[in-house]
């Protein structure tokens, strides 16, 4: 019974292993005690390659209840009789899918292998084979990963984002961000998510819930839809109880960090936007740190001119080919805006900047 006991209690703690990244000291308690073989989690974990990272935000992985997962070929919200293989497939061919030009076949899959000619000639057939596979090691991916392209949804959540990525438009990404700030992981990031054209393979991408940038030639009509004043002049997001029900903090009152509308130029046109909650802010500086800590060749910085400001514009392939860091989706495609003129860009890239300190310090101190 002794030696049963003992083996019963190796296998535990062999099995209780945390694959947080050792720079990502979140102070956040488990969410529930692991079962034997199980991860323990704390909730605000990624997955990269497999494994497992630490945030320090509130994160739902495509595996957790109440996540989105991409892998599935089925939609998610539709009836489930209208869900399936086929009937997704006949749905894409009608809707004629933003890829079907590029793929030339109907198929309810909308991701693929990271894959390039820049990328595949750094490995030997075998390598290659491995990776196919599934069986990225980071170092590999860290070789190749090196954008982070923010985009907005224009969507009041991202349950509504999901539902026009998957079911809708045949595209997908890795993150989506909800007004409450809560993170939602919709792929491994070994996958080539198909957000960002020629950035695809090279790139992470995350989609925050945002009602989009208008120009001035545009009716601002689905902002005056989704954002009102209250009593106190304040801007609220207005959320129906049906699309509360898919935000984690469903009581909650959301409003852009700026109250008013925000008006800028982007590609040489001039737009309006309200701003992003602070929860979402908060949430994506410390998703920027953990990315740029666990790939490298993300640098912390966002493409800039001559002065030092930030670039408004889609950038030249040479300038592209040679930026690694944090990006908008317009400075990838010209007919693109997001994550428009409000979205602040110091306040992210300095944000994660000390929190990556924070990270990495708390890394020396556990060692």
């Amino acid at each position: 019974m002794k030696r049963l006991f003992a083996f019963a209690m190796s296998i535990l703690c062999l099995t209780l292993v945390i694959s947080c990244h050792p720079g990502n000291k979140a102070e956040m308690k488990p969410t529930k005690q692991p079962a034997l073989g199980m991860q323990q989690r704390f909730g605000d974990e990624i997955m990269v390659a497999g494994k497992l990272y630490r945030t320090g935000t509130p994160v739902v992985l495509f595996s957790d209840p109440g996540g989105y997962d991409a892998y599935r070929v089925e939609r998610r919200f539709v009836p489930f009789e209208e869900s399936g293989w086929e009937p997704t497939t006949r749905a894409m061919a009608d809707k004629k899918v933003d890829w079907v030009s590029s793929n030339q076949e109907y198929a309810p899959a909308r991701y693929n292998l990271r894959y390039n000619r820049a990328a595949t000639q750094k490995y030997a057939p075998d390598q290659l084979d491995q990776i196919r596979g599934g069986g990225w090691s980071l170092p590999q991916l860290q070789a190749v990963v090196d954008q982070f392209v923010i985009h907005f949804d224009v969507c009041p959540t991202s349950q509504i984002c999901f539902k026009v990525l998957h079911d809708m438009r045949g595209l997908s990404i890795h993150f989506m961000l909800d007004v409450d700030g809560t993170i939602y992981q919709t792929l491994d990031l070994k996958e080539r998510a198909w957000h960002a054209t020629r950035s695809n393979d090279r790139s992470i991408g995350i989609e925050i819930a945002n009602m989009g940038a208008y120009s001035t030639s545009q009716s601002i009509a689905p902002l005056e839809r989704y954002y009102s004043k209250d009593a106190n002049g304040k801007t609220v997001l207005n959320l129906s109880p049906e699309l509360r029900k898919y935000v984690r903090d469903s009581t909650g009152v959301f409003s852009p960090i700026r109250n008013d509308l925000v008006i800028g130029q982007i590609q040489g046109e001039t737009f309006r936007q309200y701003d992003f909650t602070p929860q979402q802010y908060a949430a994506i500086a410390k998703l920027t740190a953990a990315l740029s800590d666990i790939f490298p060749e993300i640098k912390l910085d966002y493409p800039r001119d001559a002065d030092g400001k930030l670039v408004t514009k889609m950038l030249s392939t040479e300038d592209w080919k040679n930026f690694k860091g944090v990006l908008g989706h317009f400075h990838v495609q010209d007919d693109k805006n997001d994550p428009g003129p409000a979205f602040q860009w110091d306040k992210v890239i300095d944000a994660a900047k000390a929190q990556l300190k924070i990270n990495r310090a708390a890394q020396l101190k556990s060692n």
